[in-house]
């Protein structure tokens, strides 16, 4: 007797894991070797209707077999899908991964093994890749014609009108009919032809990509989604129909679901002989029985069911592929039968990861160009892709491929993480055979991009252009490990954002492959850079001092980014009331032709005391004077400081008052100057000053008080403490209500965010237990309510709010061993509760601080918080389309089917998108400790597996490096936000051999940066480790009072 028992702690039903084995993912394991010997050819239908002729070993297990498949596809998440075919009785099974193909298909000249999906997962949106989603879609598509998939008339017609949107483009009524005559997609189409035509009108310039998301969205909220009925009686005799799906195993009568059994609820499943037996958890509330006994029409049936059953069970619910049992001795008892390849989990990782290159590929039925993921036309097509195809089983590129520009890279010297990421080679034997469709119209056609390590690429156009929704790396990756941040709303261009390791092929090269940032062309020499450092003074105070510099160089920048940049943008077109334009502008240029000075005599003052003249004149070798004198003037500026706040508050009423104006605010977000949220250039100067009183402070505790420089530097810190002291309120009061506003751009559901009394205080990641599992959702914390969001994956890219829950009366309580899962809180609200986890015991309790700090502001308040008011945007659905998502949606926090239609545009690279991808959490401490910990300078860079070192001009803020070819730049060529990220100091393995070297590292992507002296060293070091962990609420509370706005 087969037989499949799961663990019975709480945690496993939960998916929690009770010890960390290895992963199959793990870098650095290869597959078993493919068996030599002699070649047999097998034909694989795949889902377009084509044929393709494999050659493999007669030897080789299923597993190389679905391997060459998903290689010649180009499929990155092949383990979706499988391979099924009749067995000697004419019974449909699944290749066995495992066993060698012989022993599986008797005749296979003459079987025909059909490639098709496997796996359903329970939300469309879990699927990373485009090419992924259109296999699905043609899933359906096939499950329509053949009548698996049953629906009623209307949602049949809205399916098929997406079919025909994605195959023949916009609507037209003659095209429609004369397509729709050829083609039939469903029984009985005939009747419903009038019905696909008016819905096929409603889809106008919806791109294919978007069809075949919409058609998943539809589908999946229809009963019979992904479900292969399997005959059975029950023990009275009754004929019913098993099936499996993600959630459990369904019962159904005819086409009617009568009950579900959740695998939380099941406790082992096993056959014996034509039984299927479940035993169920023992439950007080439940009125059946402990054992469910089902007859099948034979044994065959009954095992090919099972283990379709222990499929479903490991691949949705387990963290990883389980372990073989160890061979009996003398006898086995059961069958050995275990699922083989990636879970679910593993396989989001892997893509979240980037361990994986992006192709394009070509829709079979469809007139429309597509295009995969974030490609565009590749500057030079690949002509290797059919070689490749035979020799990899990984569609990881292999190193020495050619990159976007046609240069081959060397081996060493790609910017790459780990050389670990290479693909994985077959055995020569596995090839491709000739027969079949050697180009037909839906083979995939790959063009392979280059990988790099740097994420954001900024010398493309800033136009911003159409984004699908099935950009892999930027819309449906929830763990980038490489992520480009700008932090503002608006569209992202579709050549910007790259994936962990990908880098567009665009007509326009890559900055990041270019000399600009590649080893390869950098000039200077070790030697060279260590006889220029030897030219620096050597004292602490001159490092200091250069920092006043190298800040106020990037101070100026962002200054220009309001007199400049963005006065520019206004002046062109008329959209700005005149009494706005008169309140930013005239108390922000002041400020820069001040700091232009400011900036010219410190730099004077500097080349004074690095001795390039005058070097034997050692009083200039101190900044205290300049300093004092300069803020003492500054001083005078301070009634435009104070107008700041005044001008933020009054450019968010008029965005909001003013369409016309929105729009023009955020197409200058979209422009490469503007790297930061437009809202965040109005706090600039007062954050400045806090610079300038750091540094003071730095320079004073440095001078002993008999140095000719500490009388002033002390003078000038006592009046910049002051100016500070003056506008820390305001300061606080503007950040509050700046984040807040940032917040809203990347929300949807609320209307009435910013309110007079609102505080933000964390926002981050959690996994949500539901019926489904524990699923990873958003939350937002304020001191009156916490908000739960999901991100769907659509072209606004924000996160749509689920749930609220008032902070009044809540309680909090940690709940491990009620769950059995790790890290798990429980929160009591007064109508709702709900079981959260968090991703490391560091997390539950930064989330445990604040949530009870929230609730004990919340109790002192007068009362509840008011209901948030859900935005309601245009419903375009017809009457049809709605009594469809009434009668069949099953999931109520779902996205909605309007999800794709013409929303604004809307970046997803925010902060709160890099905590998603990341799986981690900032507060609100941690943002105004960032603002002040900012620092610019030039560092030399290394990549892991590079020899030379590159110099690059580095900012940071708002969690992120930016960088640039030199300080002179108007805009940042590519950014590496650091939440997640390990900052520590090479080892001596590592062969660095250099001083002031520090090393970044996040999963497999590894970074050395090399600063010009043991102070700046001393800099970054500090300033990086605030981003990479978080700072205790102690350490605001201890210096600022609490303000709202």
């Amino acid at each position: 007797m087969g037989e499949i028992e799961q663990r019975p702690t709480p945690g496993s039903r939960l998916g929690a894991p009770e010890n960390s084995g290895i992963s199959t993912l793990e870098r650095g394991q290869k597959p078993p070797p493919t068996p030599s010997g002699k070649l047999m050819s097998i034909k694989i239908q795949m889902l377009d209707d084509t044929q393709e002729a494999f050659e493999v070993p007669q030897r080789a297990p299923g597993k190389v077999l679905l391997d060459a498949v998903c290689n010649h596809l180009n499929l990155v998440e092949g383990d979706y899908f499988g391979l099924e075919f009749p067995d000697h009785k004419k019974i449909t099974v699944w290749l066995d991964l495992l066993k060698p193909i012989v022993k599986q298909i008797r005749r296979p000249k003459h079987v025909v093994v059909r490639f098709v999906v496997k796996f359903f997962p329970p939300d469309h949106t879990q699927l990373q890749e485009e090419l992924t989603r259109y296999l699905f879609a043609l899933q359906v598509k096939q499950d329509l014609a053949q009548g698996r998939l049953t629906c009623n008339d209307t949602s049949a017609a809205l399916l098929i009108s997406h079919i025909v949107q994605s195959e023949i483009g916009d609507f037209d009524e003659a095209s429609d009919r004369e397509h729709l005559a050829k083609n039939k997609y469903i029984p009985q189409q005939d009747a419903l032809e009038d019905k696909i035509v008016e819905f096929h009108h409603n889809h106008m310039g919806q791109t294919p990509a978007e069809s075949d998301f919409q058609l998943l969205e539809i589908a999946r909220r229809l009963e019979m989604y992904g479900i292969r009925l399997h005959p059975a009686k029950d023990r009275e005799g009754t004929k019913i129909n098993l099936a499996v799906a993600n959630t459990g195993i369904l019962v159904f009568q005819g086409f009617t679901k009568i009950n579900a059994f959740n695998w939380a609820k099941v406790r082992k499943l096993s056959f014996k002989r034509k039984r299927f037996l479940i035993k169920l958890r023992p439950d007080a509330n439940s009125s059946y029985q402990d054992t469910l006994e089902f007859l099948m029409v034979s044994r065959d049936f009954c095992k090919s069911f099972w283990k379709i059953c222990v499929e479903h069970h490991a691949f949705f619910r387990l963290f990883e592929e389980p372990k073989p049992k160890p061979k009996p001795v003398l006898f086995s008892r059961g069958s050995s039968f275990r699922f083989s390849g990636r879970t679910q989990k593993q396989v989001l990782d892997y893509v979240k990861e980037g361990g994986h290159k992006k192709v394009q590929f070509e829709r079979k039925h469809s007139k429309i160009h597509s295009i995969r993921s974030l490609a565009m036309q590749p500057t030079e097509p690949n002509s290797e892709v059919s070689k490749q195809a035979q020799t990899s089983a990984s569609p990881a590129l292999r190193e020495g491929a050619e990159s976007p520009g046609g240069q081959r890279c060397p081996r060493g010297k790609e910017p790459k993480a780990s050389s670990g990421e290479c693909g994985q080679h077959q055995s020569p034997a596995l090839q491709r055979s000739p027969v079949g469709n050697k180009e037909a119209d839906g083979t995939v056609k790959a063009t392979m991009e280059k990988e790099e390590e740097v994420v954001k690429d900024r010398t493309q156009q800033s136009k911003p252009q159409p984004l699908q929704p099935s950009t892999g790396s930027l819309t449906g990756s929830p763990h980038l490990s490489e992520l480009s941040i700008n932090s503002q709303g608006g569209a992202v261009p579709t050549n910007v954002i790259l994936s962990p390791n990908l880098s567009p092929d665009t007509k326009q090269a890559s900055p990041l492959v270019s000399p600009l940032l590649n080893d390869q062309p950098c000039p200077r020499t070790d030697d060279e850079e260590e006889g220029r450092r030897k030219r620096f003074p050597a004292d602490k105070a001159y490092f200091i001092a250069k920092e006043v510099a190298t800040t106020e160089r990037t101070y100026l920048k962002d200054l220009e980014v309001i007199t400049s940049w963005f006065q520019s943008a206004v002046s062109k077109e008329d959209t700005m009331p005149e009494t706005l334009r008169s309140l930013i502008f005239p108390n922000f240029e002041p400020l820069h032709k001040f700091h232009t000075n400011f900036l010219k005599e410190i730099e004077q003052r500097l080349a004074l005391w690095e001795g390039r003249s005058n070097a034997h004149i050692r009083d200039y070798q101190r900044i205290g004077d300049v300093m004092l004198r300069n803020i003492q003037a500054m001083k005078q500026l301070a009634a435009h400081l104070w107008k700041h706040g005044e001008a933020l508050e009054a450019l968010e009423t008029s965005i909001r008052s003013s369409r016309r104006l929105e729009n023009l605010c955020r197409d200058f977000e979209l422009q490469k100057v503007c790297y930061l949220p437009l809202n965040t250039f109005f706090l600039r100067p007062l954050h400045r000053l806090m610079h300038y009183k750091q540094v003071l402070e730095r320079l004073c505790k440095h001078h002993p008080p008999n140095h000719s420089d500490f009388r002033d530097c002390r003078a000038a810190l006592a009046e910049i403490t002051e100016m500070v002291a003056q506008l820390h309120g305001a300061m606080i009061k503007m950040e509050n209500f700046q984040k807040l506003h940032e917040l809203k751009k990347d929300l949807i559901g609320i209307d009435n965010l910013v309110i007079p009394g609102r505080e933000f205080i964390r926002l981050g990641s959690l996994s949500k237990l539901s019926g489904k599992g524990l699923q990873q959702r958003m939350f937002f914390l304020f001191n009156d309510v916490l908000l739960y969001t999901s991100r769907g994956l659509t072209i606004s890219n924000q996160f749509k709010v689920h749930g609220q829950l008032p902070l009044y009366g809540m309680t909090i309580e940690e709940s491990e061993d009620e769950w059995g899962v790790p890290h798990c809180l429980t929160l009591r609200g007064q109508r709702q509760s709900i079981v959260v986890a968090a991703s490391s015991r560091s997390e539950m309790e930064k989330w445990v601080e604040d949530i009870q700090m929230a609730i004990d502001l919340a109790e002192k308040s007068s009362g509840p918080s008011p209901e948030f008011l859900a935005s309601s945007p245009p419903d375009n659905k017809s009457p049809d389309e709605a009594a469809v998502a009434d009668q069949e949606s099953e999931d109520d926090l779902s996205a909605s089917r309007t999800s794709l239609e013409r929303q604004a545009p809307h970046r997803g690279n925010t902060m709160v998108h890099v905590c998603w991808h990341r799986n981690t959490s900032v507060s609100m401490v941690d943002f105004s400790v960032a603002v002040e910990n900012q620092l610019s300078g030039n560092l030399l860079r290394k990549f892991k597996n590079s020899n030379g070192w590159q110099k690059l001009w580095v900012v940071f803020t708002n969690f992120c490096l930016f960088f640039y070819k030199s300080h002179q730049d108007n805009h940042p060529l590519a950014s590496l936000p650091l939440l997640g990220y390990s900052l520590t100091i090479p080892s001596e393995s590592e062969d660095i051999h250099k001083d002031y070297v520090f090393k970044l590292h996040f999963k497999s992507h590894v970074y050395y940066f090399r600063a010009e002296s043991e102070y700046t060293f001393e800099r970054w070091m500090e300033v990086i480790r605030s981003a990479t962990s978080s700072a205790s609420r102690a350490h605001l509370l201890s210096h600022k009072e609490a303000h709202v706005y």
